[in-house]
Order: structure tokens, then C-alpha cells, then sequence
């Protein structure tokens, strides 16, 4: 994992609180997901972006809400996500997760939770872990980035919903 300067941490920290509060405001549902639901799972602090899932229907309303949060919005090439920066910290904001479409059940089985002294949604360990391994592919293939993820989790995942491999890997 990259070691963070103390700013750096903290401009992190800042996009969940200020994402987070946005998203909230803006009305529409959401869930911290990837390396900070896990984080508030009891996993360690990720290094890298923050993650929340959204409805591909609620992009433009999130869109506007973390814009007049005072974060900076660039559209990848990707069309399953939209990404936002806090400084130079980035927030994905996803509607398409591990393939699959960001639905009602997924936001709904969210449990909310204080994350970074905010009360945020938060994905359910066993979504978390699934999408990570979902977005894994045959030729990025490195689980060394989800085994301190798993550790720390284990006892919250359901491993019947977890895939056991990623779904793009056809060789056998």
C-alpha cells in the first residue's frame, strides 16, 4: 500500500465526510463501499480512493450534489462510474458494480454506521468482499490487495455469496 503524508490522509478523510454529507442531502440512496467499508468493518484504512455506490438513475443528482460540495468531477472512459476529486483525493462514485447494475437491494441491505465521525450507509461485509473479487479479471488477477481485506472481515462474510474466482476468467 502507498504510505500517505499526513495532508494526504486527511484530504481521504475529508472526501468521505463531504461525499458522504452531499450524497445524503441530495436525497438520494447510497453506500460507502470498497476500501472504507471495510475500513468501518473493522479493516485497515485504505491508501487509495474512497467508493459509493449509487443508482445509474441518481448519477446526475450526485453529480450536482458533490459539485456544489466543492469537489472537482471528471468523467472517465469507463460508463459505469463518475469520478470526483477533494484535492487531489479521488471519490468513484459507481452505479455499475462488479457488473452488475447498483440496485435496490444492495443499498437497502446497508447498515448505516459512524465512519470518520459521520453516519454514513455502509455496504454489508459480504457485498464488499464479493465486489472486490468480482472486479478482479483473468489478467489482474492479484488477491495480495483483498487478503488483509478478508482477514480483518472474515467473521462478517457469508462465503456462499462470494465468488471463487472472477467471472471473466474462463480457463480452467
Amino acid at each position: 500500500m502507498a504510505h500517505l503524508t499526513r495532508d494526504e490522509r486527511e484530504h481521504l478523510r475529508d472526501a468521505v465526510r463531504l461525499s458522504a454529507v452531499a450524497l445524503r442531502e441530495a436525497g438520494i440512496q447510497y453506500a460507502l463501499c470498497g476500501g472504507y467499508a471495510a475500513f468501518a468493518r473493522g479493516g485497515p484504512e485504505p491508501s487509495h480512493d474512497v467508493d459509493f455506490v449509487i443508482r445509474a438513475e441518481d448519477a446526475d443528482t450526485a453529480r450536482e450534489a458533490l459539485s456544489k460540495a466543492g469537489l472537482e468531477l471528471r468523467e472517465p472512459a469507463e460508463d459505469w462510474l463518475f469520478k470526483a476529486y477533494h484535492h487531489e483525493a479521488l471519490v468513484d462514485v459507481i452505479y455499475v458494480l462488479g457488473g452488475e447494475p447498483v440496485d435496490e437491494r444492495l443499498l437497502e441491505a446497508a447498515e448505516t454506521m459512524e465512519v470518520l465521525a459521520v453516519r454514513v450507509p455502509v455496504l454489508q461485509a459480504t457485498d464488499v468482499v464479493a465486489s472486490k473479487v468480482a472486479c478482479l479479471a483473468e489478467h489482474d488477477c492479484d488477491y495480495s490487495h483483498l487478503l488483509p481485506i478478508v482477514r480483518a472481515l472474515r467473521e462478517q462474510v457469508n462465503g456462499r455469496y462470494v465468488p471463487s474466482c472472477p467471472a471473466s476468467n474462463t480457463s480452467s
